[in-house]
């Protein structure tokens, strides 16, 4: 909560605030006005400012027509993972009652309540992004739920607050405007360079204001002098105050205080003392005055700066090695020395004081204390979580049990999606150190916490457990596929299959080998070039292609025999048998969901996509809507859920829903955004929705799209869905840059080549190619047509097919072109693919030069969303009816 303060405070208005107070009192006017806008306010200044004074008087302004509830970062809890969240949130959900918080959660209780600390981890790690949105439902509930009296959360000293917190403020923040919800901070001007200095500015670029407070002038120093100590303080003695403070509001109240506890005079010969006393407001001056009051409060006084904040008076004490008895006396003193406000709990009457306090502890007794907080922490039950805040303040000693408990605080971190606290606490863990038998699995578990935080890190921790003694059986087989899952997140596909398949090697057959084997085939398979592309997929062939898929290592193998069979054009009867073999019931096994991590989300998927891309999109369309729940349910709400929003696009554009598929494909590249850039969904989401742009005829946007996400060479290291130089080269020919468009495509042919893939669908070079060549060079683009359709009656789908033979009709005769347009319509009318068969039905209409067939042409175009086709489509047949039936002369 924020600190009221009250007791030892003197009473006096806030001076040169108007313009602040007023935006306030307009925000809170808005908020509970008929519109119920919301926003973010911030205030910014040095220490003693009067960042609170300023908050106090935002709560007095908004209690009698609002909720309010408050928190307050701390120096000495930064490390705290939610603490500043749960400060806001747990009051308002504590009014509502233990019977109705479930319901107010929904789907997303297991997420984020254990991030509030209101119910236990249901699983070993949380997605963070998933936590972030689980309590932006949470709060958007809860502003409902106020409407009446809406909800207005103040968070002071946010320079101090956990970076957990400021994260997900920061990104509600965006959403603010929309909901009955007022956000005020207060933090400091001059936060220290990092992650906290970035994320405050990023809540400053979203907040309606945000103002910089500066020291009071003399006259308002002089007002406040007088307001305090009365009429009789003169204008040498206000100067002086002035003078002394540089108008900082904290120390010109102290300043007054001790006047008045002087009962100083206020008037000129009085000066000579204001300097002294002022010195006794802040640093070694504060600190004397504490240390005049004895030995006990300056132990009780130590032991709550250590502690930090929510201080239990009973645990202080403990921490002070005195009875209860003692600490209510010592309280007391505190009390009257302004240095604290409460009893139990207690509170620094200013974080200037806390600061300063917990400076003054000689740096031995300082780590002493935080070593006894921590056992004090464990032994009131308050979690190895609790305690590790102190274990990092430690020096490192050898200590088996420290080991212990930072390794279960960082499993309790990860439970409710903090890795970057798990990294803390493991690091330490490692610096104390572990024993040699579990150096290796520290490192290891050190990896696993900064996998989705920083793949370099966790490429650099995990190889080196691998190197150590330590990690043996399922362990180090576990720990060779999250390196390799993280070198492939690190757009390093090469080493991440040498990785694997170097493991492979040593182990012995059994499951472990079979996994080991097929990371190795997935990495190779996504890779973008090759050393023996046809090689691997014999190899992988003969290993698959007689499983019944009896076990999880079987339909994963099946799962990618099946995907590179696709990719290479193979008998489209054959790719949809080893799909149906790796899976069950038409679903993924149990062990080979989308969230299981031992196999990875990229097994069903690569089943989906291969479906997609042979005429099943209805299969692939339901698998992936799968994928979109599971990750839901789960609260995977990053990179993982804007990976299934992106193969739910592509199941629509594969089957001609065009709106539909770019809806999906741009929610697929927003979630992608909230994670970072250059990320491998990314350029998949890119390529999908340019592709879906091109085929509704919006090159500009397709443009604009590129642009934004640098999509063009240098490729990444990981291949595109579809491939993305040939989505690249597509655009270039809609932009009109032929040339540019002619060396992509070959470049894209070649490397297809090389690898014995043929897939046109997914590659469609060839067509393409011979549409840029057909003036330059008809011969040659006759032949790639040529071979383009003995592919494709290869692969035998009649997507595949009709595409093929509507490529064939440009070189042929005008009677053939008919003939083979007319063939291309009836493969593709019995195809999924909606939006090919209005293509091929346009120019089988203009062939034919037949006005019903544009109309149908133009029906079936708008249908899938493609406008600039169905604007043609109907050009064309009013040109066509005006040749045909000329108006009389």
């Amino acid at each position: 909560m924020l600190p009221s303060r009250p007791e030892h405070r003197l009473s006096v208005p806030l001076l040169e605030r108007e313009p602040e107070l007023a935006a306030a009192a307009r925000a809170v006017e808005a908020l509970c006005g008929p519109a119920a806008s919301g926003g973010l306010l911030i205030y910014r200044g040095e220490a003693g400012i009067g960042k609170t004074a300023l908050l106090a008087e935002v709560r007095r302004l908004a209690r009698d027509r609002c909720t309010v509830h408050g928190a307050q970062g701390g120096e000495t809890v930064t490390s705290v993972p939610f603490h500043v969240v749960r400060q806001l949130l747990r009051p308002a959900l504590a009014v509502i009652g233990d019977d109705r918080v479930g319901p107010l959660f929904g789907d997303w209780y297991d997420v984020a309540a254990p991030a509030l600390g209101i119910a236990a981890p249901s699983g070993p790690a949380a997605d963070p992004q998933g936590v972030r949105d689980g309590l932006d439902w949470v709060v958007a509930r809860l502003a409902e739920r106020h409407r009446a009296r809406p909800l207005v959360l103040l968070v002071d000293d946010a320079h101090w607050a956990d970076t957990e917190s400021l994260t997900w403020l920061a990104s509600l923040a965006v959403s603010l405007p929309s909901l009955p919800l007022l956000v005020v901070l207060a933090h400091r001007g001059d936060p220290p360079p990092g992650p906290v200095a970035a994320l405050l500015d990023r809540l400053g670029a979203a907040a309606r204001l945000r103002v910089t407070l500066h020291p009071f002038s003399p006259g308002a120093t002089a007002e406040l002098a007088r307001a305090t100590l009365g009429d009789r303080a003169d204008d040498p003695f206000c100067r002086e105050v002035w003078a002394v403070t540089g108008g900082n509001p904290y120390e010109t109240v102290e300043l007054l205080a001790k006047v008045q506890d002087r009962m100083l005079d206020p008037v000129e010969r009085s000066v000579p003392h204001l300097r002294d006393l002022g010195s006794s407001a802040r640093g070694s001056g504060l600190v004397a005055r504490l240390e005049r009051l004895g030995t006990g409060p300056t132990r009780l006084a130590w032991a709550a700066a250590v502690l930090g904040t929510d201080i239990s008076r009973g645990l202080a004490a403990t921490l002070a090695g005195m009875t209860p008895a003692e600490a209510v006396g010592c309280t007391e003193r505190l009390r009257e020395a302004r240095i604290v406000t409460g009893s139990d709990p207690l509170e620094f009457a200013h974080p200037l004081i806390a600061t300063a306090i917990y400076r003054s502890i000689p740096p031995a007794t300082r780590t002493a204390m935080h070593g006894r907080a921590a056992w004090a922490v464990a032994r009131a039950g308050l979690g190895a979580a609790a305690a590790a805040r102190h274990l990092l303040e430690i020096h490192p000693d050898d200590d088996e049990e420290v080991v212990d408990q930072l390794r279960r605080a960082a499993r309790e971190h990860l439970a409710v999606g903090a890795p970057d606290a798990a990294r803390r606490c493991l690091e330490r863990a490692l610096q104390e150190p572990p024993p040699p038998h579990a150096y290796a699995q520290v490192l290891y578990e050190l990896g696993c916490a900064a996998l989705l935080t920083s793949p370099p890190a966790t490429v650099r921790h995990l190889r080196s457990a691998l190197a150590l003694p330590g990690l043996d059986g399922d362990l180090r087989t576990d720990a060779t596929c999250r390196l390799a899952q993280a070198l492939a997140h690190n757009d390093q596909l090469r080493e991440a299959a040498h990785s694997v398949a170097a493991e492979a090697a040593r182990t012995p057959a059994g499951a472990a080998r079979t996994r080991l084997q097929a990371a190795h085939f997935m990495y190779e398979a996504f890779r973008a070039t090759e050393d023996d592309g046809p090689g691997r997929s014999r190899r992988l062939a003969g290993l698959a292609d007689h499983l019944p898929g009896a076990d999880n290592a079987e339909r994963a193998l099946l799962s990618l025999r099946a995907f590179d069979a696709m990719l290479r054009g193979e008998d489209a009867e054959l790719v949809l048998d080893l799909c149906d073999r790796a899976l069950v019931d038409g679903r993924p096994a149990r062990g080979l969901s989308w969230t299981d991590t031992e196999w990875g989300f990229e097994t069903p998927a690569m089943v989906g996509v291969t479906y997609a891309f042979t005429d099943r999109p209805d299969r692939a369309l339901a698998l992936f809507e799968e994928a979109v729940r599971a990750f839901e349910i789960s609260g995977w709400s990053g990179a993982h859920l804007a990976f299934a929003h992106t193969l739910v696009g592509l199941a629509h554009r594969r089957r001609g829903a065009l709106v539909e598929a770019e809806s999906f494909l741009r929610e697929g590249l927003r979630l992608a955004d909230r994670v970072g850039s250059g990320l491998p969904v990314q350029w998949d989401a890119a390529c999908l929705l340019i592709d879906t742009l091109l085929a509704r005829g919006r090159v500009t946007e397709a443009r604009g799209v590129a642009t934004r996400y640098r999509f063009g060479p240098p490729w990444p290291s990981a291949m595109l869905m579809p491939d993305g130089p040939c989505v690249h080269g597509r655009l270039l020919l809609a932009e009109g840059r032929t040339q540019e468009a002619v060396a992509e495509l070959e470049a894209a042919g070649r490397a297809f080549e090389a690898r014995d893939r043929h897939n046109g669908l997914w590659a469609p070079w060839a067509c393409d190619l011979a549409r840029a060549l057909a003036t330059e060079d008809p011969t040659r683009a006759a032949r790639l047509a040529t071979r383009a359709r003995v592919q494709a009656e290869r692969f035998g789908t009649d997507t595949a097919i009709g595409e093929a033979l509507r490529c064939a009709a440009l070189f042929a005769r005008p009677d053939e072109a008919v003939q083979l347009l007319s063939q291309a319509v009836h493969h593709l009318e019995a195809s999924p693919s909606a939006y090919e068969h209005a293509l091929a039905r346009h120019e089988y209409a203009l062939a034919l030069r037949s006005p019903a067939q544009l109309t149908h042409a133009a029906a079936l175009a708008t249908t899938c969303g493609a406008d600039t086709l169905a604007t043609r489509a109907l050009a064309d047949h009013a040109l066509l009816t005006r040749d045909t039936n000329p108006p009389p002369e």
